[in-house]
């Protein structure tokens, strides 16, 4: 069993920042990859970027490439998710997940799930 549980959500304006952070427990964090998906209101889940064990491998959404950079933190159990240049386009409740197997960019692919956190962009 894993639990997650993401924070660093708020209201922020375009061409802002945040980062959000997602805390694990429950078994070894650093066996696993992580994951960032985030779903707005009206639309369905996609994925943000992923991250694996060691941090060698990282993939993005083509939409966030260039502004958001995932990273982790195996000493802290910890995944982080640094969003620059935000835009109203990025408002989405943002979640973390525990990879399972197979591809990182479908959620089928994460076992674990977080509760999420939503991020908020004006314009």
């Amino acid at each position: 069993q894993v639990q997650l549980v993401e924070s660093g959500g708020g209201l922020v304006q375009a061409g802002g920042s945040l980062r959000l952070s997602c805390a694990a427990s429950g078994r070894p964090f650093s066996s696993n990859a992580m994951g960032w998906f985030r779903q707005a209101p009206g639309k369905e889940r996609e994925f943000v970027a992923a991250i694996n064990w060691s941090g060698s491998s990282i993939y993005y959404a083509d939409s966030v490439k260039g502004r958001f950079t995932i990273s982790r933190d195996n000493a802290k159990n910890t995944a982080y998710l640094q969003m620059n240049s935000l835009k109203p386009a990025d408002t989405a409740v943002y979640y973390c997940a525990s990879h399972y197997s197979g591809d990182y960019t479908y959620q089928r692919s994460y076992g674990y799930w977080g509760q999420g956190t939503q991020v908020t962009v004006s314009s």
